[in-house]
């Protein structure tokens, strides 16, 4: 029988609905309490997800709650984890779970003491079509991957946010906040980074909230929101990659990769599902069946249509972990890296060269359908 663990929530903002709707669907998992600075965020969510609402220190002294979930702001998110690691709790948080290599070392030192886990989002990589996608590089039909592109490009997050300002302050950006979708998917799909070179700039000094209650207050902008990157990786393939907030429009494809005999065009690495396509030496792509994975279903509501949703499945893996001894797949060594490669990337910007990557791991196991299947109740 299949071991249900406690899961308490510290963070109850706009990212936390899409964890309480979600995490029920893995039956190793139970939503059993929540938290947040601001009491009424807690109350509120609580109520509508039949759980219990607590101050940080009662959840993380609540003997039923066996994993925290750390969805607050990205400055907060080291000194969270931190606390609960050493309250005795195994951690999984949004990204970026840390700012620095050395916050990530000291949380591995503390988990590694107790016998616990960290883990962190993103976890759309291990959505059906990245899978496939990884399963098609896999089989060798592409040949060697040597070279791709990466886009992640938009206006910003003021129009939509209402409460953006976290986003325009130290780790934010769109290469720490969106960044982690694109470098994880890349570690999925060629394996860890071995060096990055960039150059970023920002477009505004200030942004103007247009929706919510804050609507017509002034952001400062404190760090660069339009960065371009490249990426050299381990296996020899060197990525480009531009992530911008200072882009109204454009026509880049969210990844491409391309390898000795052929190329295959990769859906947006912030969700689980999308259209693959493959292109072979007659340079023809054409969009290919992705396979029945359950992780491609479309299951969840957003306000411009229907997405395959399954957040908390890097949670459930690395939960079941627990039962086998062995890896799991949103590890710290590769969130660790992932942070890694962005601050490199902030780096070489700021200092103008090259920036080896001190960290390194190894390319998640690949998530199979019936790998997926057998989390889901």
């Amino acid at each position: 029988m299949t071991k249900e663990y406690g899961v308490g929530v510290i963070g109850c903002g706009n990212i936390s609905e899409a964890y309480f709707r979600l995490i029920p669907m893995f039956k190793n998992l139970k939503v059993v309490a929540c938290a947040d600075l601001h009491m009424a965020a807690a109350e509120a969510k609580a109520e509508q997800f039949g759980i219990l609402a607590q101050d940080v220190d009662a959840l993380l002294a609540n003997p039923d709650v066996d994993v925290v979930v750390n969805l607050t702001i990205p400055e907060a998110h080291y000194p969270v984890s931190k606390k609960a690691l050493e309250a005795g709790k195994h951690v999984y948080s949004e990204k970026p779970f840390v700012l620095t290599i050395e916050q990530g070392e000291d949380l591995r030192r503390i988990a590694n003491e107790k016998g616990l886990r960290v883990g962190s989002a993103p976890d759309t990589y291990l959505g059906g079509s990245h899978q496939y996608a990884r399963n098609l590089i896999d089989s060798g039909k592409l040949g060697k991957i040597m070279s791709g592109t990466c886009h992640v490009l938009g206006p910003g997050m003021e129009m939509w946010h209402p409460n953006p300002d976290f986003f325009f302050q130290p780790g934010g950006g769109p290469i720490l906040d969106m960044g982690p979708y694109y470098v994880n998917n890349l570690v999925n799909l060629i394996g860890p980074v071995k060096r990055v070179v960039a150059l970023a700039n920002k477009a505004k000094e200030e942004r103007t909230i247009t929706n919510g209650p804050r609507n017509g207050e002034k952001v400062p902008v404190i760090v660069a929101t339009n960065i371009h990157a490249v990426l050299e990786f381990t296996s020899g393939a060197q990525v480009a990659l531009m992530a911008s907030w200072d882009v109204w429009a454009h026509r880049h494809q969210n990844m491409e990769l391309y390898g000795t005999d052929g190329a295959i065009f990769v859906p947006d690495p912030n969700f689980f599902g999308g259209k693959v396509e493959v292109a072979g030496t007659d340079r023809e792509p054409q969009e290919v069946e992705v396979w029945d994975h359950p992780m491609t279903a479309k299951n969840y509501d957003f306000s411009w249509g229907t997405q395959a949703n399954y957040r908390g499945v890097g949670l459930s893996d690395m939960m079941a972990s627990l039962e086998t001894g062995g890896d799991y797949r949103c590890s710290l060594d590769r969130s660790l890296h992932t942070i890694d490669v962005l601050t490199s990337i902030l780096k070489s910007a700021e200092e103008g060269k090259a920036v080896d990557i001190r960290t390194t791991c190894t390319q998640p196991a690949a998530f199979g359908i019936d790998e997926a299947r057998a989390l889901l109740r």
